[in-house]
């Protein structure tokens, strides 16, 4: 990663603007880059890319490798001749407003089958989607396979299916791969729609000097194409269900700790096979972005086992992860990493070691700094430039949400530190960007000032996450000029018509005809 002063905006493709209902990969993510560009900022963050599933949640992925449909932008696919101008003003939604999943998944799920359909009509498309197949064979088949099932047995999780096709008997694999071949093909097709999109993404922001940062989920969920598919990679018992899963243990502010329920990893059996399955993995995502945060970095020193069927993750216990030695694996193999160390949260010292011992940034986050004393590493003034700082997070609330639900005491912290300001937002920023952290990260939210109701997730609420899109108008020229301004005295911006370069593009040519 490279060491200079850099700075960057928090935004996933969902919540950019749009006029279909849900963020995507068309004029909005262009639009976007342009606001990147204009307020010299050097980086775009986003959150896992891959499909979603129950609660919508981009951390709760259908597959680790495949991505996310929904994104796949309408009007590209107009100008392709896949869509009419009617059937794109017919997908036209309100501007503003939360994301309806449960209405768009239905909508746009029919839109994109009629594009397919058009696509079909030309021979040379086929041989586009053979080409693409064949490129992305090792987890294309089996997630397309898997998302035509959980269509056929409606959208139950795989354990639940018959148990020869559970299990991935021969006869059943084989049996089934014909019964549904054209729901395959169609899921074949929107990730060669999506991957397309995405490398037009990637081109305009490596054109704009922007690095695409990418996040990776240490843990896949079970109801899985992966677990499907390798559940030998997995701490699975013979009907493929979990025999232990992660979680967090009990601390001051869960008393009965966090219990994920993700399964974990059979760590001995990946080391057998050079973490094949994990080199794939982080080599497919280093294709669509330049950096990856790697999310609960701590698992790969320990990791917090719960046996399953626990109500709660009060009986786990500390394993000890794969360590240095799954690192230098796969390093050998895919060369220097560009990784960022989600290093939040319960963090011991064999965690800061392996950190440090890696030479990986881990990360700080204003709004953890002010619920203790001067000694707070979130602070600052306890800061290294190692670091990527973040006034706060996708889990956090905006900044201005959180100032206003904060205690008295709380608030009274802050004024101490940054002064009794009009606008804790743009304080929040400047000290974030005034900071000797090599990396600065904001999210969008509280570059356009919004309040609680602009938040994104709210972790253990069940519902109502993962729903906000900004509105194009929100893009204003004086947040563009203001972040341009800071950026530029912290030494943090690259001058215009001077963008910095950054990674080449590591994906195909996927140009339909």
């Amino acid at each position: 990663m490279a060491a200079s002063r850099r700075c960057g905006i928090l935004c996933h493709p969902t919540s950019l603007p749009s006029d279909y209902g849900i963020g995507d990969l068309g004029s909005g993510a262009e639009q976007f880059i342009a606001y990147l560009e204009s307020a010299g900022q050097t980086i775009w963050q986003v959150l896992p890319l891959g499909p979603t599933g129950y609660g919508d949640s981009p951390y709760q992925p259908f597959s680790a490798f495949a991505g996310n449909h929904l994104l796949i932008s309408p009007e590209l696919l107009a100008a392709d001749g896949l869509l009419t101008q009617s059937e794109l003003e017919g997908a036209r939604v309100a501007p503003g407003g939360r994301i309806d999943y449960g209405t768009l998944i239905v909508s746009r799920t029919a839109l994109l089958q009629r594009s397919y359909e058009r696509f079909l009509a030309s021979s040379s498309n086929w041989e586009l989607l053979d080409d693409f197949r064949e490129a992305n064979r090792a987890w294309l088949d089996d997630y397309a396979l898997f998302m035509a099932l959980k269509a056929r047995f409606e959208l139950t999780s795989w354990h639940t299916w018959p148990r020869e096709i559970a299990l991935r008997k021969p006869a059943a694999m084989a049996g089934w791969c014909s019964e549904v071949i054209e729901q395959i093909s169609f899921h074949r097709y929107l990730q060669l729609q999506f991957h397309r999109q995405w490398q037009r993404v990637r081109e305009l922001a490596r054109n704009a000097g922007i690095s695409l940062i990418g996040d990776m989920p240490i843990f896949v969920g079970h109801d899985s194409a992966d677990v499907w598919a390798h559940r030998e990679l997995f701490q699975l018992d013979e009907a493929g269900m979990p025999r232990a899963v992660a979680g967090v243990p009990p601390d001051a502010f869960s008393p009965t700790g966090q219990l994920w329920g993700n399964p974990l990893y059979d760590w001995a059996q990946l080391a057998r096979t050079d973490y094949a399955w994990w080199v794939a993995r982080l080599q497919h995502a280093l294709a669509l972005v330049d950096e990856v945060r790697l999310d609960h970095f701590r698992g790969f020193a320990g990791y917090w086992q719960v046996p399953a069927g626990d109500p709660t993750a009060e009986g786990g216990r500390w394993v000890k992860g794969p360590g240095a030695a799954f690192f230098a694996s796969v390093r050998e193999q895919l060369g220097a990493l560009p990784i960022i160390a989600e290093d939040l949260g319960l963090i011991s010292a064999d965690v800061i070691a392996l950190r440090q011992e890696l030479g990986l940034p881990g990360m700080r986050v204003l709004q953890f700094a002010f619920d203790s004393d001067a000694a707070n590493e979130h602070l600052p003034h306890n800061w290294e430039r190692d670091l990527v700082t973040y006034t706060g997070t996708h889990d956090n609330n905006t900044t201005l949400g959180w100032y206003a639900a904060a205690s008295p005491a709380m608030r009274s912290r802050v004024r101490a530190y940054v002064g009794d300001v009009a606008q804790m937002n743009w304080a929040f920023i400047r000290l974030a960007l005034n900071s000797v952290a090599d990396t600065v990260v904001i999210p969008l939210q509280d570059v356009l000032g919004l309040g609680a109701e602009a938040r994104l997730n709210t972790p253990g609420n069940p519902g109502g996450n993962w729903q906000w899109r900004c509105e194009a108008a929100q893009l204003t020229p004086d947040s563009v000029a203001r972040l341009a301004s800071m950026s530029q005295a912290a030494n943090r911006s690259h001058a215009p018509g001077q963008a910095p370069a950054v990674n080449e593009p590591a994906v195909l040519d996927y140009a339909v005809e």
